[in-house]
């Protein structure tokens, strides 16, 4: 049965008549979840925006989630978001005067191993978090997916709407590329199963769609037998040229035994800042980073390699020293700046969870996070380097600066996601810690340096795109999508014809129903 809190206060005739729907609708439908209207101002992770739904939805299941969207078709103005666990950054999971799903209630509706033409794929919940999927399939089949985020308290969908970035992604391709199957409740209020083969249009449509085409609600992961340990490995790098030819040499290696099982690399400040210098580097705090070995011409920053070789419990240590020194010989570093320390294969993927701990220890996690999230091709990125790691940021942003190169040819072209156009291109992800206290002023700084970053890119003509991109203009998502945007068109008409679902991306304006007389 529907539990229902009401609250109506509208502040404009607009607004009024988008609150006197959601109360009608609210009174009206027959949900077997919650739906409540006291809810205060939303807010995401990245912290920059507060928006006021009117009402918050937690859903019981898809059925749910359809009579839902089906509800604000019928309506002049509603819109409808769904929010997973709020990790979005400039309020793409968030709305205005509409109606904001929550998808967290619905982790447990689906856990099921399915076998299909000798493969394995584990059927998870749409709002259950990646960290939660990870300790169930190991702990009642023995499997993990193969694709992973850095980050695992993020839901299923969420990642799924983007694409899904880690350290295996050079080998498996994003966790877009890891799915078989999705159950989609459309823009239309359709429940439809969709894959590769069945619906496929739509299958592709959404993976990586910007929650544009329909919300998931279940998605069939490929897993594969989980490792029991993880060697976890970082040197250090003073020459760009360097690190990026060893990261490639790395991510290109693409036969068993031929590279490691993770590689992502970061940039670093060339001092002892505690958070953005050589105290960030070294993998266990009894370890110290000793700059007496650094060259005394190094430049202003610095550069990491990261690095996880997975083995088992049965796999004796010298085996696995040996693989390690035979991979790591091949590369360039600093062989007094190398840093190792064995650990779970569990606790390697929840590593940015105790980083998130810290934070939260320490009061910067709940402070605004103006990350900035890009791809760069490979031809651009010395260059990025020298204007923007040498330069801009040479003082570090309060936080890690990621840098680690992806191959094109292991992500799907059918689905959503926007990539440059070069086979080697990088990930950049500049992710912002703000100290606690911070002040407005202190953080449009910092968002008006990720804009001065962007606009070097443009001005130079450099073959970027932002991943989970935020624009404010019908041209730049034009310019985003480039060919692909009238496909892009297309499909919105197709599956959200009165363009209801995501208003936080700002792509589309909702089509007025102008039969509906509240």
């Amino acid at each position: 049965m529907i539990a229902c809190l009401e609250r109506f206060v509208p502040e404009n005739d607009i607004e009024s008549k988008a609150a006197v729907e959601a109360s009608i609708m609210c009174k009206t439908l027959d949900l077997q979840g919650s739906i409540d209207r006291t809810a205060s101002a939303d807010n995401d992770f990245g912290g920059l925006y507060s928006r006021r739904p009117l009402a918050v939805i937690r859903p019981s299941g898809a059925d749910d989630v359809a009579r839902v969207i089906k509800a604000a078709s019928l309506s002049s103005t509603l819109t409808v978001a769904a929010r997973g666990n709020g990790h979005s950054i400039n309020g793409q999971a968030m709305v205005d005067r509409g109606l904001l799903i929550n998808m967290r209630p619905t982790e447990n509706n689906h856990f099921k191993e399915v076998k299909i033409n000798g493969s394995t794929y584990v059927d998870v919940s749409g709002g259950a978090l990646w960290e939660d999927v990870l300790k169930r399939c190991i702990e009642e089949y023995g499997l993990a997916p193969r694709s992973w985020t850095d980050y695992l308290s993020l839901t299923v969908g969420g990642t799924l709407s983007n694409a899904g970035v880690s350290g295996q992604a050079f080998r498996y391709g994003p966790q877009t590329a890891n799915v078989a199957e999705l159950e989609v409740v459309t823009g239309r209020g359709e429940v439809v199963v969709c894959s590769e083969k069945k619906n496929c249009e739509l299958f592709f449509s959404v993976l990586g769609g910007l929650g544009q085409f329909g919300i998931i609600t279940r998605a069939r992961v490929l897993v594969q037998s989980a490792p029991d340990m993880v060697r976890w490995i970082r040197v250090v790098y003073t020459e760009f040229d360097e690190f990026t030819r060893d990261a490639e040499f790395l991510v290109t290696r693409q036969g068993d035994g031929e590279s490691f099982d993770y590689v992502e690399g970061f940039v670093f400040v060339n001092s002892d800042d505690p958070v953005n210098g050589w105290p960030s580097v070294p993998l266990d705090p009894d370890h110290g980073f000793d700059p007496a070995h650094l060259p005394r011409n190094a430049d202003s920053v610095l550069y990491c390699l990261e690095l996880g070789l997975h083995y088992n419990n049965s796999d004796h240590p010298s085996t696995v020293d040996t693989v390690v020194k035979r991979l790591l010989g091949w590369l360039r570093f600093i062989k007094k700046l190398k840093f190792q320390v064995d650990l779970s294969y569990v606790d390697f993927l929840l590593r940015v969870k105790r980083a998130e701990e810290h934070a939260k220890a320490n009061g910067i996690w709940d402070s605004p996070h103006p990350w900035l999230n890009m791809f760069v091709a490979k031809s651009d990125i010395a260059e990025f380097d020298e204007a923007i790691f040498k330069k801009i940021l040479k003082d570090g942003v309060g936080g890690p600066m990621l840098i680690y190169p992806l191959l094109r040819s292991k992500w799907d072209n059918r689905t959503s996601v926007m990539t440059p156009k070069e086979d080697v291109f990088y990930l950049v992800a500049l992710l912002r810690f703000s100290p606690t206290g911070s002040n407005g002023a202190e953080v449009e700084k910092m968002v008006s340096q990720n804009r001065q970053i962007v606009d070097y890119c443009v001005q130079n003509g450099f073959d970027y795109k932002l991943y989970l991109p935020h624009y404010q203009t019908e041209e730049q998502w034009k310019e985003h999508f480039g060919g692909k945007w009238e496909r892009f068109v297309e499909r919105k008409a197709c599956y959200d014809p009165m363009a209801i679902l995501a208003p936080g991306q700002k792509i589309f304006e909702r089509i007025r129903n102008i039969s509906c007389n509240p």
